[in-house]
């Protein structure tokens, strides 16, 4: 055990490893992100927003509960048997997307990468949290973030570029089974599992257990509850980007070319600005980030509805992005400042077992809305969501420090 040191720099090789390992997590949901609903629509001829969003449904539930699971088996198994695991469930995915004769193959492909993401993001954020230790988890909340999205936004505009220039299907799916390849082999032969790092940090917290580790996460400690609504409601509106926002522009006009840049700009912005705000996290209050964060992407949404030309769009899309990257790291920061180390895995599965739900009621919502009223009044209806968990975050989270007080 003294062997085993706390710290980035400390840790800086395994670190860096899992950081281009979730960039090859992130790049999966990179593969659907600008042409699944283009698919719906000219390969499969489905016309309602409600069918066409059911693979995020799909995606959202598995992941969500693949989460809660990957925290709670994490100290059983070990973080680094559950991130091999979500890759051997990735291998599949981007021959069923290539090849799929009707929906039903897509939908079994989503179920697929739901459990992918649950289990491979997951365990790298765990692994990332226990590896650093108490003083520069935002930081590094704030890398991990930013590799993933950064290169879901990459391989959202090379699927578009592609897709635009040669079709479809196959070739956009090819970039596919080199991430999986090479995320597969780097997670058997290079990552180190980090449960002695958690074992050396229980000899130093201070922070007492939680009394009830799901219900304390989820809504009765004041700043794990406020967190994890807010959680829900982010992936909500990202559920709402993800499947309605192509169809928005495609509705408008745009080339395939231009939806893939506008669906990129979104989440390359939220993963560049991690950079900062993950380091920005270990500094300031946590609460003044989320909350203003959260009232940045309600204000890109509302103005959303008005937005006419790609200028328009492009702009909207990287304030939202921006909003999504002051709450993002600071998500996960908070939750394992709010947590002993030794239910870190375990409330950090809870919290993002509700975060992705969101993707799920996100889809279902606003394609109801689309189909029964319009797609402006579901983006509406989104931003006044956001709006709403951000005025929760104001008036009910305390700022702290690395000791949690107790839940009142």
């Amino acid at each position: 055990m003294e062997h085993i040191r706390l710290g980035l720099k400390e840790n800086w090789r395994q670190f860096t490893l899992l950081v281009i390992i979730n960039g090859f997590v992130g790049g999966m949901v990179g593969l659907e992100r600008s042409i699944l609903p283009k698919i719906a629509e000219q390969e499969f001829e489905i016309a309602a927003k409600t069918a066409i969003l059911s693979f995020i449904v799909v995606f959202g539930i598995v992941k969500a509960l693949t989460n809660y699971y990957t925290g709670v088996l994490a100290n059983r198994f070990g973080r680094k048997k559950l991130l091999i695991a979500g890759w051997v469930a990735g291998l599949p995915i981007p021959f069923m997307l290539m090849f799929a004769p009707d929906w039903n193959w897509v939908i079994a492909a989503n179920i697929l990468l739901g459990i992918n993401q649950g289990l491979a993001w997951s365990s790298t954020v765990v692994m990332k949290i226990d590896l650093v230790g108490e003083k520069q988890r935002g930081f590094a909340m704030g890398l991990n973030e930013f590799a993933g999205y950064l290169s879901l936004a990459l391989v959202a505009f090379i699927t578009g570029w592609i897709a635009g220039e040669y079709g479809l299907r196959p070739y956009p799916f090819y970039t596919g089974i080199v991430l999986v390849g090479l995320g597969l082999l780097a997670s058997i032969f290079l990552v180190k599992d980090t449960r002695h790092h958690v074992d050396r940090e229980k000899l130093t917290s201070t922070l007492p257990a939680l009394r009830n580790v799901f219900w304390d996460t989820t809504w009765r400690d004041k700043n794990l509850g406020s967190v994890t609504q807010a959680g829900l409601i982010n992936n909500l509106n990202d559920g709402m980007a993800w499947g309605l926002l192509p169809i928005l522009l495609a509705g408008k006009g745009f080339t395939l070319g231009e939806i893939g840049l506008v669906t990129a700009v979104y989440p390359a912005v939220w993963g560049l600005g991690q950079l900062i705000t993950g380091a920005m996290a270990d500094r300031f209050c946590k609460k003044n980030m989320l909350y203003l964060g959260m009232f940045l992407q309600s204000l890109a949404l509302f103005f959303l509805v008005m937005a006419h030309t790609l200028n328009h769009f492009i702009f909207l899309s990287s304030l939202l992005g921006w909003g999504t990257a002051l709450v993002y790291p600071t998500f996960l920061a908070t939750v394992a400042e709010n947590t002993n180390p030794e239910d870190r895995a375990k409330s950090i599965g809870i919290f993002r077992l509700w975060r992705d739900l969101g993707y799920a009621i996100g889809a279902m919502l606003t394609g109801i809305v689309a189909d029964l009223v319009n797609i402006n009044m579901s983006i509406l209806l989104i931003g006044t969501l956001t709006f709403a968990s951000g005025c929760i975050l104001l008036f009910r989270m305390k700022c702290r420090t690395v000791i949690r007080s107790e839940i009142s």
